[in-house]
């Protein structure tokens, strides 16, 4: 087998694509043969030594990925050789095999493609963790969603369409605000461009957004929340702009409104039961056509640190997959 490897975190020039075993799967695990994996922001903070879960070095990057199983290890039963599974696993994803622990497996029906199936799991369950369990989002109200045109926020806009929310997607061009109402937002607000306080306030009529969805974090963060309705939910979801802000905890009390932490991994660690049946959910949604992830283009596995550039050009709609 073939990967890229990290034996030092200290950048995305330092990996390198070498031969490797092939391993054999133990107890509880399986070889999967990878066909495509997804590039997550996370991927790019772990081989920079930033990300809050640092695995022993050597490492092979890649998160999130799905392929074909080749071997099952002492025990496994949920899955089978030859049988299509997607898996979340936090390293592993960028090479032609790895093992993966069976119960963070999930098997694909019939009809999922790799490519789609590789770039499903971590985002349409952290909006569905995010919007559906912890804000409680309901039928007609309004949701902001901030970065909106990323792979957490295309997500974020499907999920909360699904539900009957009428949603507002914030993005930093017009480009991406043309793919954010291709996908069902009723309206866009391009914040690069006027006072986004005042953009917030035209799109819901003064009143403000129910639900706010902050995966960028930084310099929005605040007129963001200053913006929120009576009784709304700010959802913290992630940084990804790099500051984390520091939020004024009077707005929380002169708007009643809630700042509600968003952690979808320590959901799944801490609650498998309630974590399997939303993924049973969204694969029903995907079937039904209510949730399809956005593609900004697959790339060969070779190309890796070329789609490492790209993602950190901030260009991207939706997701980056690598394929085999």
């Amino acid at each position: 087998m073939h990967a890229w490897l990290c034996e030092n975190p200290v950048g995305v020039d330092a990996l390198q694509w070498k031969e490797l075993p092939t391993p054999v799967p133990g107890p509880g695990e399986v070889l999967l043969e990878i066909k495509a994996a997804s590039l997550n922001f996370p991927d790019l903070l772990i081989v920079q030594n930033k990300y809050q879960f640092k695995p022993p070095l050597p490492f092979v990057p890649g998160s999130e990925y799905a392929g074909v199983v080749a071997a099952v290890g002492e025990g496994v039963t949920q899955l089978k050789v030859g049988q299509a599974a997607a898996c979340l696993s936090g390293t592993g994803g960028f090479g032609t095999h790895t093992l993966a622990k069976a119960d963070l497996c999930m098997p694909l029906p019939a009809g999922f493609p790799f490519v789609d199936a590789a770039a499903f799991i971590m985002i349409y369950a952290t909006s569905h963790h995010a919007l559906i369990d912890r804000a409680q989002l309901k039928a007609g109200e309004t949701v902001l969603v901030l970065g909106a045109a990323g792979g957490v926020g295309t997500s974020a806009i499907q999920i909360a369409k699904a539900v009957g929310a009428r949603v507002i997607a914030a993005a930093s061009t017009d480009e991406k605000c043309a793919l954010c109402k291709s996908i069902g937002a009723d309206e866009t607000i391009n914040y690069s461009q006027g006072d986004l306080r005042e953009a917030i306030k035209a799109a819901t009529g003064g009143k403000g957004p129910d639900v706010i969805y902050d995966p960028v974090g930084g310099s929005f963060a605040e007129p963001a929340f200053r913006s929120i309705a009576w009784r709304g939910r700010y959802l913290v979801v992630g940084f990804a702009s790099g500051p984390i802000p520091a939020l004024p905890l009077n707005l929380a009390l002169l708007k009643g409104a809630s700042i509600v932490g968003v952690f979808w991994g320590d959901f799944a660690r801490r609650e498998p039961k309630a974590n399997a049946a939303m993924m049973q959910e969204l694969a029903g949604w995907y079937g039904q056509g209510k949730v399809k992830p956005v593609i900004d283009r697959t790339m060969p596995m070779a190309e890796l640190k070329a789609a490492y550039a790209r993602m950190g050009s901030r260009e991207v709609k939706g997701k980056l997959v690598m394929v085999n």
